[in-house]
């Protein structure tokens, strides 16, 4: 719900005038407001609005016809904007933003609304997009570095810019990321399209409506005690390159070649960032710059120096087994142009076929709204009004729901392609009962929730051996849960490649054959490959 109530105040007082661009509605039903006749003429009704208020119109919902605080059932709500969203549809606008209050700042006495609705269709966001997930050690300066890309600002040298993608009050009083961050920017004919302040929803929709070209980053966590939430970030969003940063006052460290090797097992196209070379000398960048070369060709990879062979070159280069260098600074943004290159220039990586499948990273419960699904979209396309499958729910079955509507960066979309980073509301499901982990399917699939499966996996290291009952953590897309080993030979040695039987020790999961995984256990660590579900 929304604190600051100046909107509604706003809507209330100019109140519904002819001409104007004010309409105040209690709420509207599919089975009275869409019947055969009223429809059209709500639809005229509401693009009259738009007309009158030079393409944008105002909605009150829950209040009477003289403007009377009546407020009505969240449920009640959430079908009134479905039925406005219809109506918007049928009069050429689109639903751009809702806010919602509470009767008295109480959701139970009822919930009032204010809808923006703007002329024309809702975005069809079909740009060339790329997701890029950022990896690398505390303290390294991996969201300082997004910040000032997604601005354009230079930072203070205390982090001013960082703190756009820390969310939580521990995470700013610290200066510790402690969960994944999301941030945009993008790129039209006259160059980059920045955000003044990415904590404003209203300036990510904003690049979203604006740009060309968008470039989303997935900003993981370089605490080591969070690496269960990197390993999230890395694998479990559907990632066109990663961005590996070092600093230069620091240079490799056991997090940098942790979170490498995770970059690498998953087979994604890498960038170096060697970042605050302002806080260092020539001599000393240039040093860090030899170490991460050594770092890189001792993996097998083929270091590109930006600096010696150019921006063209990375972007012509780049894959699985060439990895580009950059120095920079967030600082002097000595760099950042490079950058700014590099990612206009990037093509999309991942594929687009296939029928729609999301997993869900995070849920939310949106007042007026109801449950909310984040998530990257790993195949197909998804749009609002579609019957999908959520689950496998706790008893392993999967449950009929339907999108209400869907968010990219805040932005209202009618439709989201794979590889976009979206939040879809559903309506057929409580928030409580949807978890990370889970999947959206196409209504039509015949999804088998799997408690077993087999893979092909590679010990990166370990102690000693891997035994029968050997009991990791396998991250595999967004799910992150227990398991069990059953090596065939019953055991496998660091360095081996073997297959084993892997079973999630407490629920179901959806599992498909093909599919890469990361396990982990301490400081034990492997990749694996499904190769049959049971």
């Amino acid at each position: 719900m929304s604190a600051d109530r100046a909107l509604l105040d706003e809507a209330l007082e100019r109140g519904e005038e002819e001409g104007g661009n004010v309409e105040f509605k209690e709420r509207l039903t599919r089975a009275v407001h869409l019947s055969d006749g009223r429809m059209e003429s709500l639809a005229a009704q509401l693009r009259h609005r738009v007309l009158s208020g030079d393409g944008v119109a105002t909605y009150v919902v829950g209040v009477t016809d003289d403007g009377g605080i009546a407020g009505i059932p969240p449920d009640d709500f959430s079908e009134t904007m479905d039925v406005l969203s219809l109506l918007a549809e049928e009069a050429g606008a689109h639903i751009e933003d809702v806010e919602t209050w509470g009767v008295g700042d109480s959701v139970e006495r009822g919930l009032v609304g204010v809808a923006t609705i703007r002329e024309g269709a809702m975005l069809d966001v079909d740009d060339d997009h790329i997701v890029v997930g950022t990896a690398g050690h505390v303290d390294h300066g991996k969201s300082t570095l997004v910040g000032s890309l997604v601005t354009g600002q230079a930072d203070n040298g205390n982090g001013s810019t960082r703190s756009f993608l820390d969310v939580q009050p521990h995470e700013v009083e610290r200066g510790l990321s402690a969960d994944l961050s999301y941030a945009v920017y993008g790129f039209s004919d006259d160059g980059p399209v920045h955000m003044r302040n990415p904590h404003r929803k209203s300036d990510r929709a904003q690049i979203v409506q604006e740009a060309d070209r968008l470039v989303s980053f997935v900003d993981t966590v370089g605490h080591e005690p969070w690496l269960r939430t990197t390993i999230r970030g890395l694998v479990g969003q559907r990632l066109d390159y990663g961005l590996l940063v070092v600093a230069a006052d620091d240079g490799p460290t056991r997090t940098t070649r942790e979170h490498l090797g995770i970059l690498l097992a998953m087979e994604l196209p890498t960038v170096v960032a060697i970042t605050k070379v302002d806080a260092v000398s020539e001599e000393r960048a240039a040093e860090v710059e030899r170490e991460v070369e050594r770092l890189l060709r001792d993996v097998g990879r083929t270091p590109l120096s930006v600096e010696r062979h150019g921006v063209e070159a990375a972007v012509e280069e780049i894959s699985e087994s060439v990895v580009p260098l950059f120095p920079t600074s967030a600082v002097t943004m000595d760099g950042l142009d490079d950058l700014d290159q590099l990612f206009e220039s990037l093509p999309k990586r991942s594929a687009a076929e296939g029928d729609f499948k999301m997993y869900i990273d995070r849920t939310y419960s949106v007042t007026g709204v109801g449950a909310v699904a984040s998530g990257t979209v790993n195949s197909g396309a998804v749009e609002a009004g579609d019957e999908l499958l959520l689950g496998p729910m706790s008893d392993g079955e999967f449950r009929e729901v339907e999108v209400r509507s869907i968010e990219m960066h805040y932005h209202r979309v009618d439709r989201a392609n794979a590889g976009r980073i979206v939040g879809i509301a559903l309506k057929g499901v409580r928030e409580s009962e949807i978890e990370r982990g889970m999947v959206l399917l196409p209504a039509d699939a015949e999804p088998t929730s799997v408690r077993e499966f087999e893979a092909d996996v590679i010990v990166l290291n370990h102690p000693t051996r891997i035994q029968e009952g050997y009991e990791p953590v396998v991250h595999l897309e967004t799910i992150s849960e227990a398991a069990v080993f059953h090596p065939d030979g019953g055991r496998l040695l660091p360095g081996d490649t073997g297959t084993t039987r892997v079973e999630f020790k407490f629920r179901s999961y959806f599992v498909e054959e093909g599919q890469r995984f990361v396990f982990r256990e301490g400081r034990s660590k492997g990749v694996g490959t499904v190769t049959k579900v049971d």
